[in-house]
């Protein structure tokens, strides 16, 4: 696969639910220069979940349409695989990412393929910490595949907590008030670092700031999952304002 004039390191193909309009951003935000990042969407024509099955019906209709933004962004010849999508890739625990990975993989010829559980985990590693705090924006079934997939990769799960968002375009609608709001009632001095998860929810600049006052790791999982992609494609790009991760691993 040929690189481009401008993505002349890495073209990386990432695939988010089409509800979603953070993912983009955050690529944008921390794209070293030479790394471009091409959307693939999968489809979402009901994007409620203000119920355990409106959630389900949205993890449905994601499953049901990523084979075809797989095959979408695939036209662009990327090197690397970025899934910008949260929830899937927890559902089921540690077996069910590997699984979820293993199917896009199988599609994508090959190529490395990073996942939001995946990528937190390796944050997580990378940081040294055991002891969790973790929000979403999910339902309670999403918040149990969280904690099982955290507890399950060696981490004790503290606190999980879930905002309950009554749709999956409303998660971008969030803003750095709920958050800092959230932050301070899961937080404690046992937790070693927060974690959050859900693509749609805007938190790069907030956990960078938070973890000046909070005094620890906050790990925002576009962050934690544009690290990782970078990581696995041999890059060392550092970034002085998002977040411990980016900065020193």
């Amino acid at each position: 696969m040929g690189l481009d004039v401008t993505g002349y390191r890495a073209k990386i193909g990432v695939v988010v639910p089409s509800t979603n309009t953070v993912v983009e951003h955050d690529c944008a935000l921390l794209a070293p220069h030479g790394v471009t990042f091409h959307v693939g969407r999968s489809y979402v024509e009901h994007p409620a979940m203000d119920d355990h099955e409106t959630f389900m019906g949205l993890q449905k209709q994601i499953n049901d349409s990523t084979a075809v933004a797989l095959r979408d962004v695939m036209t662009t010849e990327p090197t690397h695989i970025m899934m910008g999508m949260s929830a899937p890739t927890f559902c089921d625990g540690v077996a069910g990412n590997e699984e979820f990975r293993r199917r896009v993989t199988a599609q994508v010829g090959g190529l490395p393929v990073t996942t939001g559980a995946s990528a937190c985990r390796a944050a997580l590693e990378a940081l040294e910490v055991k002891r969790i705090a973790v929000f979403s924006p999910y339902q309670p079934v999403a918040d149990r595949w969280v904690d099982q997939y955290f507890g399950e990769a060696g981490f004790d799960v503290l606190h999980v907590t879930g905002l309950r968002i009554p749709s999956a375009t409303a998660i971008a609608e969030v803003g750095p008030e709920q958050i800092i709001d959230v932050l301070r009632r899961i937080d404690g001095p046992e937790v070693e670092a927060i974690v959050q998860v859900g693509t749609n929810l805007s938190m790069i600049r907030v956990a960078d700031q938070a973890e000046h006052w909070l005094g620890k790791p906050v790990i925002a999982i576009n962050a934690a999952t544009i690290w990782h992609t970078l990581r696995t494609a041999g890059f060392d790009d550092t970034w002085g304002d998002a977040g411990t991760l980016l900065r020193h691993h």
